[in-house]
């Protein structure tokens, strides 16, 4: 360990000069106090390098690239008398020369220096300029006579010094008065009818931040009240100071200007000031060609709004006023402007909409012209994909889907898409006895761009929330992966975006029929669950009553094994009618199986209702200070349940009512999923996510459907678990699947850039699955109050992501650091290495 911190030492100051200090910190004192400040902190123009986890890696990788490659590959080839004439001899000169500028020799120091950092040594001249820029920031907060230095302080290891900065900064200045000078009586009035909402205010402190806040605000309040053309550069400040006040006095008056109208094409000002303007006229042009005629377009007249077209109108007229939020007569405001963009851009329908407005000649009115350049009317897409699991040694799958736009006149969208794929297993015998897979299936969605209801909403949720309402249908058949199954799915849903930080989503109904067709491969898919009952059923493999339930394999710890299906499925109906004696906690274990088996190749029916909350503070891709907050709430089978009193529904031996022969779901689901984003400093970002989610079944199920139900583990839950493989509760791989209807999750991720777009990651993730108010009788997976959460799991790991700008590549290794499946004092780190590590390849981030 000394002598790998020593080489690393003296690599960190291998290209430091003797006369020369690496920067090793900052530290920022504002009258004698400490900053932490991330803003102020960015005024210093040199910052200390980048560490991974305290190690300088990027500073010692660029002082692995030489700093002339050309000379040390020359001193190299010549270091030898004959080495340079034996390369000749091998390779030729020529090769040798261009050897000299491959990328052995100088590419391999390109690359290094490329993702390295070069050593960030003090500059006095950039410390002084981070002075001055200290002292204009604080000048921008009011302290105009602010004064700050610096100073260098040598560190105890050589070569090495941290930066202070020292700022006094006096008294701050205070807004006496706030007068105006405006040229426009209408903006004045505009001025004076907000100025309760002003953010220059008397007895304020000075903040440049709120003189240039209080200038968007004007500029949105003029161009939302009519001034559509009303320039921000028309605002400015004045600050006046009477001379004859004493030098002591923090007092300033300030004065508003707001000039007239400058055209960008005349230095001198308009001599009209600017006006309120109103719209006298409204032409759409729904079949715009860009670069192309108007001229010979024929035109109709609806609802105050002109529609210019070729040959003939395609489009419903509805459907593009629908979509224009400025009407005659009325005054212009940006806001329609935008909203009118959103949702135009919302039809999905046209490309590159472009909105101009005319002044008149009386400069008051506003023609306005909305150019509509339609897309194709149909796209196809195709997809091809070749897979490999440790399910399948090799799966290819083709996809492919026709759009249709415009269908019925009314911006409708129609996507009608088929899939299908073949697979050949890893080892057929765990599942079948074929050694293919196969699927198919095809979904058809149509997007209406307006609440689709028998009654009118638009005052409830007006077009500018880009309201949508979506009916698809689809199906698709499983064979020789799991139980092969059918499904039926049918989805009419809603949702709309009061604005770009809120979004609500409505599934009126979400109906989902699930078939197993092939039951009786459930031992052969669950292979714990039968071991479990073949290892109960070792005890009676010799008596020759139940000789037909075993068959003879070549293992020498157990020669006999249940027949799949029909010896397993004799051996619990014995056990259950009593034929065989078992102790108790063998006959519960056969019990549970026998229920186990019995819910997870049980059809399943889902008549569903959700509404889904969803509220996202992310401003850009580039916000790294944000939060999202998502609420679900569903309800299913209670339409059903309520038709009961008018439908005579038949009914099975477990009293449950039957839909075409199957017995519908009824259950409560809710969910709330909340993760916060915190930016620490150069790119490093702590991430949190925490979820809970429970689903109560009642009435006429007793259990959650499985594909409605909840599991722990995986590349987007718990790490140091593969899916399904965490829980319920304590228990330890009870099935190959495991799920539950209790959900608790909570991950912690500190993320750091490493090298280029090379990032890493270090984290925790923390969670368990439970069941509670459903059939379970296990104790280990039932959630039973506050003293389960002992059961928490833990695992924490690293990780390393590649950015590709479009995407991100990652691979996180997780270790169990606490597993509740375990007894005791084993719970906390057993097995804590790579042999029982869990790898995870994922694509973007977890949360």
């Amino acid at each position: 360990m000394l002598l790998i911190l020593s080489a690393a030492g003296c690599n960190t100051l291998k290209k430091v000069g003797d006369d020369e200090l690496l920067l090793t910190k900052n530290s920022i004192y504002v009258d004698e106090e400490k900053v932490s400040d991330s803003e102020i902190k960015g005024l210093i123009s040199q910052k200390p390098n980048s560490n991974v986890l305290g190690y300088p890696l990027r500073l010692n990788l660029y002082n692995l690239a030489k700093e002339n490659p050309d000379s040390s590959f020359q001193d190299w080839l010549h270091r030898k008398e004959k080495r340079e004439k034996r390369l000749n001899n091998l390779l030729s000169q020529k090769q040798v020369n261009r050897l000299q500028e491959s990328f052995i020799v100088k590419g391999a120091s390109d690359f290094l220096k490329r993702i390295g950092e070069p050593p960030v040594v003090i500059d006095t001249a950039l410390t002084r300029k981070s002075v001055e820029r200290l002292e204009a920031y604080y000048r921008s907060k009011g302290y105009f006579n602010n004064s700050g230095n610096y100073g260098i302080l040598e560190g105890k290891r050589k070569k090495r010094a941290e930066l202070e900065y020292k700022l006094n900064l006096g008294k701050p200045f205070i807004i006496d008065t706030v007068q105006k000078n405006i040229t426009s009586p209408e903006l004045d009035s505009i001025y004076d009818a907000s100025l309760d909402l002003t953010l220059v205010k008397e007895g304020d402190q000075f903040d440049l931040t709120n003189f240039n806040q209080e200038r968007e605000r004007l500029t949105a309040l003029f161009r939302n009240s009519g001034v559509y053309n009303f320039q921000e550069s028309s605002i400015s400040y004045d600050i006046l100071r009477d001379t004859t006040q004493l030098a002591d006095d923090q007092l300033m008056d300030v004065q508003l200007n707001i000039k007239k109208f400058r055209s960008t094409s005349d230095s001198t000002d308009v001599n009209s000031p600017y006006r309120i303007h109103r719209l006298k006229k409204i032409n759409i042009y729904a079949d715009y060609v860009i670069g192309g005629e108007t001229d010979s377009l024929q035109s109709l007249e609806y609802d105050n709004y002109t529609i210019f077209y070729k040959d003939r109108l395609r489009y419903n007229p509805k459907a593009l006023t629908d979509a224009i939020f400025f009407q005659k007569d009325s005054i212009y405001r940006d806001l329609d402007r935008i909203r009118t963009y959103r949702q135009i851009t919302n039809l999905n329908t046209f490309k590159y909409p472009n909105i101009e407005f005319i002044p008149d000649t009386t400069q008051n009115q506003l023609i306005s012209n909305v150019y509509l350049a339609p897309r194709p009317k149909f796209s196809l897409n195709l997809d091809f994909d070749v897979t490999h699991s440790n399910i399948q040694q090799v799966g290819t799958a083709f996809s492919t889907s026709v759009i249709t736009r415009n269908v019925f006149g009314g911006a409708e969208t129609l996507n009608i898409s088929a899939r299908g794929s073949i697979g050949l297993l890893s080892d057929a015998s765990l599942f079948s006895d074929e050694p293919f897979t196969s699927e198919l299936g095809g979904d058809v969605n149509i997007t209406f761009p307006r609440i689709w209801f028998p009654f009118n909403t638009e005052k409830i949720i007006p077009y500018y929330m880009l309201p949508q309402s979506r009916l698809s249908a689809g199906t698709n058949f499983q064979r020789n992966i799991g139980l092969d199954k059918q499904s039926l799915n049918s989805i009419l849903s809603y949702n709309w975006s009061p604005s770009t930080q809120l979004k609500h989503n409505v599934e009126l109904l979400n109906v989902e029929f699930v078939r197993n067709t092939n039951p009786d491969n459930f031992y052969n898919v669950y292979r714990n669950t039968y071991r479990n009952l073949d290892n109960i059923a070792d005890a009676f493999d010799q008596d020759p009553e139940f000789a037909d339930f075993f068959k003879e394999v070549d293992n020498e710890d157990d020669p006999f094994e249940l027949t799949i299906p029909e010896g397993a499925n004799k051996f619990v109906d014995t056990v259950l009618n009593n034929n065989i004696i078992l102790d108790p906690d063998d006959l519960n274990e056969v019990n549970r199986i026998n229920e186990r088996r019995q819910r997870l190749t049980e059809n399943n029916l889902i008549f569903a209702s959700n509404y889904t909350f969803f509220k996202n503070s992310r401003v850009d891709i580039n916000d790294n200070n944000f939060y999202q907050f998502r609420v679900k709430l569903e309800g299913a089978g209670n339409l059903l349940s309520l038709l009961s009193n008018v439908v005579p529904y038949n009914k099975n031996d477990r009293d449950q009512l039957l839909v075409f022969s199957v017995p519908f779901s009824q259950y409560l689901k809710t969910e709330v999923d909340f993760i916060r984003h915190w930016d620490v400093d150069d790119s490093k970002v702590i991430a949190f996510r925490s979820f809970f989610g429970l689903a109560v079944p009642y009435g006429n199920s007793d259990n959650i459907p499985f594909v409605r139900s909840y599991f722990g583990g995986g590349s987007n839950d718990n790490r140091a678990w593969n899916a399904y493989e965490l829980g319920p509760g304590k228990t330890n791989n009870l099935n190959d699947f495991n799920e539950a209807n209790l959900k608790l999750a909570l991950n912690l991720e500190y993320r750091f850039p490493i090298a280029g777009d090379v990032k890493g990651a270090l984290f925790a993730d923390a969670g368990n699955i439970w069941n509670v108010f459903d059939n379970e009788d296990n104790p280990d997976a039932i959630f039973t109050g506050f003293s389960s959460l002992a059961d928490i799991a833990l695992g924490t790991g690293l990780g390393l992501r590649y950015d590709f700008t479009y995407f991100v590549f990652r691979l996180d290794v997780g270790f169990k650091a606490y597993d509740p499946a375990r007894q005791g004092s084993d719970r906390w780190f057993s097995g804590y290495n790579l042999k029982n590590a869990v790898f995870n390849i994922g694509i973007n981030y977890p949360f």
